[in-house]
C-alpha cells in the first residue's frame, strides 16, 4: 500500500533529525577543538544510489559535494571489487573522489534492512592535520601529495570490526595522532547512530516504505525547484555573465568566469573561460564547484526550501577540465575547498544580482581567513569570522562566518588550554564594513602570541588585493591584512598567503575583511551613523568621508 503524504513528510523530517543527531554525536565524541568546538563537520543521509536525501545544518561546502563524493566512492568500490556489506565503513580523503580536500576525511556506511540496501549514512570532518609540508596541511604545496597523506578508499571498519592496524598506520603519518584517531572514532560513532535510527524508521514504515519516501521527497523538491525557476524566468530569462578573481601567492590574479542562463524551469551555469589550474593549492575540485554554485543558487531562489538531490536536477553545471574550478589530479586543492569555494559563490551571486536585482546582497568577505599554527608535537587550525555583505533591506552582520563555511571561531579559552598560545585581542574591526545606505558587516581583529620557539604559522587567505564588492552604489569592504610583530619590536607586514617561523614572544595579528555596502552611503540614515559611531563600528573620519556627514554641527 503506497505511503500517504503525511507519512512521507514524517519520514522526511525524521531523516533530517537523524542527520542532526549524527552531528551531535560526532561533535560530542570528537577530540580536536576544530570539530568539538569549531564544528567543522557535516552529516547526511543518501539513498542507495547516492542521492542526497537529508542533511544537517552543517558546512555548505561539505554537504553540497556529499552526493558527488558518495557516488564516486561507491563507483570506486565496485570497480576495485570492494564489497560494501552490513557492518562495513569506507574511508577516503582523496579530494578527486570525496569532492573537497585532504583534511576532510569522508566515511560512508551502508544501511541494510532485511538484506536490502535502503540508504547510506555519511559524514565529513576536517582533521586538523594530515601531514604535508606545513602544519595544518593547507598552503605551500605544488602538487597533491605535498598537501599530506592521500587515503585511497579503504574499509576502516570491516564486518563491524575496526581495523586498528590501519588506524595506527594512518595516525603515524600526521602531526596530531591523538586528535586524528579520536576524531576518526567520532566519525564512526556518528555513522553507527545514523544506521540504528534509520533501521528504527524502517521497522515502522518498512524498507520499501523508506525507498518510496526517498523517491517522493526528491521528486517533490525537483518539482518545487522547477516551479520557482519558472517564476523568476518570467522577468529574468536569459544569460548573465560576470567575473571575479583569485589571488596567487606572488600577488598575481587568476579569473573565475561564469555564464548563468535561466530558461523556463532550468538553470545552466558554465565556467568556460576560467583560468587554467595552477601549481598552487587554490584549485577547487568539481565537487567544491558544485557545492558553491548550488549554495548561491538556493540562497537566492528560496533559502527556506528543502535541500536534497531534487534541487540538483534542474541545475546544469559545466566546469572545464584542467581549470581552477575542475583541476586534473595531482593538482593541489587544499585551499580550493576553503577559499576558491568562496569566490565561486561570489561570482554566481554577482551574476544573480544582474538577473534578480533587489534579491542579492553585496559581497561578503570572500575568505575564510585560514590560520594554521604548529610546533613540537602539536598543530592548530581555524578559520576566522568576517563581515557579511549588506543586504537590500539592512546592514550586513558583523563578525560572522559566511557563505561556504558555517563554523564558529574557536573559543580563546580552549586554544590557550590546548596550545602554547596567548591571545592579545579579539574584537570587531572598525571601518571594515563597506559604506552604503546599508553598511557591510565588520571583520574582526584577532591577535595571539606564541609561547615557545620554532613555531610555524601559515596564513592562507583572500581579498588582500581585490576587496569585497558593493552593490547599487555601495562601496567595497576592507581587505584582508596580517601583521607579524617580533618580540624585538620589529613589525613585518605579511602576505595573505605566507608561511613564517616564530619564536617565543612573537605576535601575529590578523584583520579579516568586511562585507561590501549596499546603496548610496550618503543616503544612510543619520541615526544609524550615530549608532555606529557610538558603538565604535565606524570612526568620525569615516562618517565624514564615506557617509557625507558634517561632524562639526
Amino acid at each position: 500500500m503506497p505511503l500517504d503524504a503525511i507519512s512521507i513528510e514524517v519520514i522526511r523530517n525524521s531523516a533530517i533529525f537523524i542527520s542532526e543527531e549524527m552531528g551531535v554525536v560526532l561533535r560530542d565524541t570528537a577530540f580536536s577543538p576544530n570539530i568539538k568546538d569549531r564544528l567543522d563537520h557535516s552529516c547526511a543521509i543518501l539513498d542507495g544510489r547516492g542521492n542526497l536525501v537529508a542533511q544537517a545544518e552543517h558546512i555548505p561546502v561539505h554537504l553540497g559535494s556529499m552526493s558527488i563524493g558518495v557516488k564516486n566512492l561507491v563507483e570506486y568500490a565496485e570497480k576495485e571489487g570492494i564489497e560494501l556489506g552490513p557492518g562495513d565503513i569506507l574511508l577516503t580523503n582523496d579530494p578527486y573522489i570525496s569532492g573537497t580536500h585532504l583534511n576532510d576525511l569522508m566515511t560512508l556506511k551502508p544501511v541494510y534492512f532485511k538484506g536490502k540496501l535502503v540508504a547510506y549514512v555519511a559524514n565529513k570532518a576536517h582533521h586538523v592535520d594530515v601531514g604535508g609540508v606545513v602544519p595544518g596541511s593547507i598552503g605551500g604545496a605544488r602538487e597533491l601529495r605535498e598537501e599530506g597523506l592521500v587515503i585511497e578508499p579503504v574499509k576502516i571498519v570491516e564486518n563491524g570490526r575496526i581495523r586498528w592496524d590501519l588506524v595506527k598506520l594512518l595516525g603515524a603519518n600526521v602531526r596530531t595522532p591523538r586528535y586524528f584517531k579520536g576524531d576518526l572514532m567520532a566519525q564512526i560513532a556518528s555513522l553507527n547512530v545514523g544506521e540504528i535510527r534509520l533501521k528504527e524508521l524502517a521497522e515502522k514504515y518498512g524498507g520499501e516504505g523508506l525507498l518510496e519516501a526517498w523517491r517522493a521527497i526528491l521528486d517533490y523538491t525537483e518539482r518545487y525547484t522547477r516551479s520557482k525557476i519558472k517564476e523568476i524566468s518570467i522577468s529574468a530569462s536569459g544569460s548573465y555573465t560576470d567575473v571575479d578573481y583569485m589571488e596567487l601567492a606572488n600577488g598575481g590574479l587568476v579569473e573565475i568566469k561564469v555564464k548563468l542562463t535561466i530558461s523556463n524551469d532550468e538553470i545552466q551555469v558554465d565556467y568556460a573561460g576560467t583560468s587554467k589550474q595552477v601549481d598552487e593549492p587554490i584549485n577547487a575540485v568539481y565537487g567544491v564547484t558544485v557545492a558553491a554554485t548550488v549554495f548561491a543558487l538556493k540562497s537566492t531562489i528560496d533559502p527556506d526550501m528543502p535541500m536534497n538531490q531534487g534541487f540538483f536536477r534542474p541545475v546544469v553545471i559545466e566546469a572545464p577540465r584542467g581549470s581552477i574550478v575542475n583541476p586534473i589530479k595531482p593538482a593541489p586543492v587544499g585551499g580550493g575547498n576553503v577559499e576558491t569555494s568562496q569566490r565561486i559563490a561570489d561570482v554566481v551571486f554577482k551574476a544573480l544580482a544582474k538577473a534578480l536585482p533587489g534579491r542579492v546582497p553585496a559581497a561578503s568577505c570572500g575568505t575564510m581567513s585560514n590560520v594554521m599554527v604548529g610546533g613540537r608535537g602539536w598543530a592548530f587550525y581555524e578559520t576566522n569570522a568576517c563581515g557579511s555583505g549588506a543586504r537590500p533591506c539592512c546592514d550586513g552582520v558583523d563578525g560572522v562566518h559566511t557563505n561556504m563555511t558555517n563554523t564558529l571561531n574557536t573559543p580563546i579559552e580552549v586554544i590557550e588550554r590546548e596550545y602554547p598560545i596567548l591571545f592579545r585581542a579579539y574584537e570587531l574591526r572598525p571601518d571594515s564594513g563597506g559604506p552604503g545606505t546599508y553598511r557591510g558587516g565588520l571583520g574582526i581583529i584577532r591577535s595571539f602570541t606564541v609561547l615557545e620557539d620554532r613555531v610555524t604559522v601559515t596564513i592562507f587567505a583572500e581579498r588582500g588585493i581585490i576587496r569585497p564588492w558593493g552593490l547599487n552604489g555601495g562601496k567595497p569592504g576592507s581587505g584582508f591584512e596580517a601583521v607579524l610583530t617580533k618580540a624585538t619590536g620589529e613589525i613585518i607586514v605579511l602576505k595573505p598567503k605566507q608561511t613564517v617561523e616564530l619564536d617565543r614572544g612573537d605576535t601575529i595579528t590578523i584583520y579579516t575583511p568586511g562585507g561590501g555596502g549596499y546603496g548610496d552611503p550618503c543616503k544612510r540614515d543619520k541615526k544609524l551613523i550615530e549608532r555606529d559611531l557610538m558603538d565604535n563600528r565606524i570612526t568620525k573620519s569615516s562618517a565624514e568621508k564615506d557617509y557625507c556627514m558634517n561632524m562639526n554641527r
